[in-house]
């Protein structure tokens, strides 16, 4: 199983016509703020609006007629199944698609969309990994293909189309690249060709802190398998990396970056406020890995791949709470209230600052109890007004209980 500049090469030319060459834009935003010249690579702009396309295809083009017969299976959270799915309507080749039972309803119907009739969809297990090993025995019990979405040279081979655009563009003025990690297919593609062609460049690899798999196994020299995952940034939430990708990413990759969920929503938000940009989660892993390397990258030319944009409009208000907890600017607690009239009157005047905002409050009187607590959601303007508004809380003897990550109260609300 190895991967060569020369297997990428092949894959160009099977995409012809199939995967877009996308765009790759200057962002003056970006580049302002942290003093570098940063192009966004938009594989968000592909049909199936990701880059799952290329490797998918090209694993599937690549099939002998007697393979084809068999039909092919796969498991995947989203992206990579409506990429089998295209290919599957393109080659008209039959195709059993798992996905995990959390997969968003919106890429569930696109992988009906985009299979035209040619593929049958089983909703297996809670993550990645649970559907994969569903559709692994799927493919014993059937003779079907398996096509891994990361773990296979011509998989790779086709996410590595993306490295070879990035480099006809911009030539060998290429400072920085940062790519998601998921399974590793698309960094091992793009590490391959680029570090290949410019081997001073430096390959950034960025992971969800909830599912860092790739950096526990560089850590580890050996691949492991985490044994609880945060399935939020759903496009990288994988339990065990591959072994193909891992030995890529050890031999390519300059560095892995693991940043907060709440973090990538921030990202998420400012493209979509400044730019227009729809990404889902993992789509903005690149960008939101910027201020990690902030000094390094001054006057330096900097490529974020946008991975995607399959991203379900009624994942917002979870993806803006998370973005105003994660910067401080949201914060819960249990107040406890002596049963009189007069109390919240108090808490107003005397602990709420003026850029105080109350914005959750729950409470029942129960009982003829003389004190009870209220759920209480606060919103300061800015991170530093947290401060002088639990001062004054306390000045004023409030007792209050400000809940955490911890608490499973807080899992309930946010």
């Amino acid at each position: 199983m190895k991967l060569t500049i020369q297997d990428i090469e092949k894959a160009a030319k099977r995409l012809v016509g199939v995967a877009e060459k996308t765009p790759l834009q200057f962002n003056n935003r970006l580049s302002k703020k942290y003093g570098a010249k940063i192009y966004l690579k938009r594989e968000d702009l592909q049909e199936v609006r990701s880059f799952k396309i290329r490797g998918a295809y090209n694993k599937m083009t690549s099939l002998s007629n007697g393979e084809k017969k068999k039909g092919v299976v796969c498991a995947s959270a989203g992206n990579h199944a409506q990429g089998v799915a295209w290919s599957c309507n393109a080659l008209k080749v039959h195709g059993t698609i798992f996905m995990p039972t959390v997969t968003p309803n919106q890429k569930i119907d696109k992988v009906q969309h985009f299979g035209n009739g040619y593929v049958d969809i089983k909703l297996v297990g809670a993550t990645f990994d649970d559907a994969s090993a569903a559709s692994q025995e799927f493919a014993k019990k059937t003779g079907a293909v398996y096509v891994h979405p990361f773990n296979d040279p011509l998989t790779i081979a086709g996410q590595g189309t993306v490295g070879k655009e990035i480099v006809k563009k911009l030539g060998k003025n290429i400072d920085y690249v940062l790519s998601c990690i998921g399974g590793g297919g698309l960094i091992s593609g793009v590490a391959t060709y680029i570090k290949n062609q410019i081997p001073q460049s430096r390959i950034i690899g960025v992971e969800p802190s909830g599912a860092a798999g790739m950096q526990e196994s560089l850590k580890k020299n050996q691949v492991v398998t985490l044994e609880t995952i945060d399935t939020f940034v759903d496009g990288a939430a994988v339990r065990t990396v591959g072994d193909l990708t891992f030995q890529i990413v050890k031999k390519y990759v300059d560095n892995v970056i693991v940043v907060p969920e709440g973090k990538v929503c921030t990202a998420m938000i400012e493209l979509y406020q400044n730019e227009g940009i729809v990404t889902e989660p993992a789509g903005a892993l690149s960008v939101s890995a910027l201020d990690h390397i902030a000094e390094k990258m001054k006057g330096k030319t900097v490529v974020c791949i946008i991975s995607g944009g399959n991203n379900d409009i009624l994942r917002y208000p979870e993806i803006m709470e998370k973005s105003l907890v994660y910067q401080g600017r949201k914060h819960y607690f249990l107040i406890e209230f002596a049963q009189k009239p007069g109390q919240l009157k108090r808490m107003l005047d005397n602990a709420l600052g003026p850029n105080d905002d109350i914005v959750r409050f729950e409470y029942m009187k129960k009982t003829n109890k003389e004190k009870a607590p209220a759920l209480v959601g606060l919103e300061p303007r800015d991170k530093k007004d947290l401060k002088p508004l639990l001062a004054r809380m306390d000045e004023i003897e409030l007792k209050y209980t400000k809940l955490s990550e911890k608490d499973m109260l807080y899992e309930y609300l946010v």
